[in-house]
């Protein structure tokens, strides 16, 4: 069981113009909404995958009721946890060429009450448990300093296996917990270290200097360019086939998502590597928030080139 936990979850809506242009009107192809949030994202690819997942959620108000007919219809279990106050939607705007606007709401305010009601359920769900994949932007009330941080903890006395797929401040502090891999993106390592990452070289010593903050493993997503991994045997490149990526939304999430799957299936940390980007990149050939299939994946994990860095 693969438990993935989404606190500041979304109604995602996700509209398809013909392009996108500064200053310059667009005509919508397509409108459509789904349940958002990186946890949920992940759950949906394991799930798809065949493997076993559950996803822990907050849910709230009248989006939170919507969030949980679109969830009633994914296949694989949730555990919805109330709020008071309603979640948050977000809107993508994404053209023909791939290029996306991502606008987000911060999410609702949680009450020290909620935070500690959804800790004691997403605890009674750990129990035979493999992974626990600790999912995006926290809402406010919920402390950064301490939250994931607190449940990698908890985890790790359950002997329960954590990724970190997170950016800001629940990134920085949340590291210091040592879970087992966290994942970020470019741009959240960018934050992360101060500095900006330009060049092959800039990567591997991010990925590098990650590690050296606390985890275990690090999987330093490049999009089209891949990733690197920074395990214990060492640096790994995992880099794509060119693609015509036609929307990247999500492909991040399919990343972690494989990733943990494969791990979870007893594969190396190399070749989870090599599925996590695989299916970050077949995601990225499909349009609005969609992710590729088993086989699809399969089709790129044939074609990603694994590199051992001099």
């Amino acid at each position: 069981m693969i438990v993935t936990v989404t606190i500041n979850p979304a109604i995602d809506r996700i509209i398809s113009v013909d392009r996108l242009a500064f200053e310059d009107r667009a005509y919508i192809n397509s409108t459509r909404e789904s349940a958002g949030g990186r946890g949920i994202n992940a759950s949906c690819v394991i799930h798809s995958f065949g493997g076993e997942t559950l996803a822990v959620v907050t849910s709230g108000g009248p989006t939170g009721k919507r969030l949980a007919k679109y969830l009633e219809h994914y296949g694989f279990p949730a555990s919805l946890v109330p709020i008071r106050n309603s979640i948050r939607t977000n809107l993508t705007i994404t053209d023909k060429q791939g290029l996306t606007v991502n606008l987000n709401e911060a999410g609702p305010e949680l009450s020290a009450a909620e935070v500690a009601r959804f800790e004691r359920v997403l605890r009674s769900k750990l129990e035979g448990a493999a992974w626990l994949m600790l999912c995006g932007s926290l809402p406010q009330g919920v402390p950064p300093a301490s939250f994931y941080a607190k449940l990698i903890a908890l985890a790790r006395r359950k002997n329960v296996k954590t990724l970190l797929h997170t950016g800001g401040d629940a990134l920085s502090h949340g590291i210091e917990a040592r879970p087992t891999v966290v994942t970020p993106n470019q741009h959240e390592a960018e934050r992360l270290l101060g500095r900006m990452l330009l060049t092959r070289t800039h990567f591997l010593e991010a990925a590098e200097r990650i590690r050296g903050m606390g985890p275990e493993s690090v999987v330093l997503s490049l999009g089209s360019r891949g990733a690197v991994g920074a395990f214990a045997e060492g640096l790994v490149e995992a880099v794509p086939p060119p693609i015509d990526a036609v929307s990247p939304i999500g492909s991040g999430d399919a990343l972690a998502a494989a990733y943990t799957w494969a791990l979870a299936r007893g594969a190396t940390c190399t070749d989870a590597l090599r599925w996590g980007v695989a299916a970050g990149t077949a995601s990225a050939r499909l349009a609005g928030m969609q992710f590729a299939t088993l086989a699809q994946t399969t089709q790129i994990y044939n074609q990603v080139e694994v590199r051992i860095p001099d």
